[in-house]
């Protein structure tokens, strides 16, 4: 009795431990933040043992545990028919409001959903209730995308499934089997699905056949860049939790089918240090000292090495194209971009990525909306449905909504 009295506070105590984590004082139900962000790493840390005995992928555990947990929630979509379809070989599930009377055609939104390139799928609970959310509110017609996922296909297969199943939809005879507006559609993502809609917009820019063009694209904390892990957001949120930066730096690494040896390189730009000459070209359109303002950059300061590895870029050339990083684009490029939304959180290591983006696109002449928010953290617009229903996810999707409806 007296080693229960012994192991039980005992236990407490390292689970109080495990739990918590110093965050600023602006973010939101931090408590519940912590508890979410103690059994993401519990569960990756569960999912990386799996992987060490090499029983299974770690990703591939983590993405099954994922949607096991998101089967026992249950979201209801009485007002909306939601049907799988499959466009030019790519998966995707069409939310579509009921027709109103002699109404005419509907607008619509591409969406893209975000998990590092790796987990999640359009037809989890969380994207699922995004979607019908979008939906409803918005009167319109969404298509998310089911591209495939890290380790069963790497860069560039994910953009290219987000790419063909956005140009199959926009085909004239397709809109028109959905009753979609031609001149009303959004292409959109959340984190790397953020990543993926940029990218497929530089994409479709360049497509002079495409008989039918976005309207808009609305980004959603995007990753848009692996230059730079060290610019102020990336250090002054690398512990944050959701997305700490060396998680962000391991997906990049599964995304483009690098090797987790090559972490700390990354983590310090060795890739992209003075004498790596392909680098060089790119530096001036991500030089955050020009492109954030103040309140972003802090005192701050560069991370520039004078000598890396060339090696790197040479055995991982998807870490300058821009396909996989859209904040490398030219201008020539961005001036062709539709009208942007760019949401960012404070507490983000991607907040910078956006903002970057935001600048660098309205300097090429787009209309930008940026959309800060200070007391959100990243993947926090997804946390909508009990037991991760978070103030600041109702708060970022009311937001993302509201700058569709008034857009698009």
């Amino acid at each position: 009795m007296r080693a229960a009295w012994v192991l039980l506070p005992a236990l407490a105590a390292l689970s109080a431990y495990y739990v918590y984590l110093p965050l600023p004082g602006a973010v939101s139900d931090p408590w519940k933040l912590m508890l979410l962000d103690a059994t993401f790493r519990a569960v990756q840390q569960t999912c990386h043992l799996i992987h060490y005995l090499r029983l299974s992928h770690h990703l591939i555990v983590l993405n099954y545990l994922i949607c096991t947990f998101d089967k026992l929630k249950s979201v209801s979509s009485e007002d909306i028919k939601i049907t799988d379809a499959v466009f030019d070989g790519v998966e995707v599930r069409v939310f579509e409001p009921p027709a109103k009377g002699d109404e005419g055609l509907k607008r619509s939104v591409v969406y893209i959903h975000g998990g590092g390139w790796a987990l999640a799928s359009a037809r989890t609970s969380l994207y699922n209730n995004l979607c019908r959310i979008m939906a409803e509110s918005l009167n319109a017609v969404v298509v998310s995308v089911e591209y495939r996922l890290v380790p069963e296909v790497c860069f560039p297969e994910q953009y290219h499934d987000a790419l063909r199943a956005t140009k199959h939809f926009l085909q004239p005879d397709v809109l028109a089997e959905y009753s979609v507006d031609p001149s009303r559609i959004a292409v959109s993502g959340d984190s790397a699905g953020g990543n993926l809609a940029a990218a497929v917009c530089q994409q479709l820019s360049k497509d002079e056949d495409l008989p039918v063009r976005p309207k808009l694209q609305a980004l959603i904390y995007p990753v848009l860049q692996a230059f730079d892990f060290n610019t102020p957001s990336y250090q002054q949120n690398m512990n944050m939790p959701v997305l700490p930066r060396y998680v962000m730096v391991n997906y990049w690494i599964d995304y483009i089918n690098g090797n987790y040896e090559l972490a700390h390189e990354l983590l310090v730009n060795n890739h992209t240090a003075l004498n790596v000459g392909r680098a060089l070209s790119f530096r001036a359109r991500l030089d955050w000292t020009a492109l954030l303002p103040p309140s972003f950059k802090k005192s701050y300061q560069p991370v520039v090495q004078a000598t890396g590895s060339a090696a790197i870029v040479e055995r991982l050339p998807a870490l300058l194209d821009v396909r996989a990083v859209p904040l490398l684009a030219d201008d020539a490029t961005l001036a062709r971009q539709p009208r942007t939304y760019v949401l960012t959180c404070e507490n983000d290591v991607l907040r910078d990525d956006g903002a970057m983006y935001a600048a660098r696109l309205e300097r090429a002449g787009v209309p930008v909306t940026l959309d800060h928010f200070h007391d959100c953290f990243h993947g926090c617009m997804i946390f909508t449905v009990w037991p991760t229903d978070f103030s600041a996810g109702v708060q970022t999707r009311n937001s993302y909504i509201k700058w569709l409806d008034e857009n698009l």
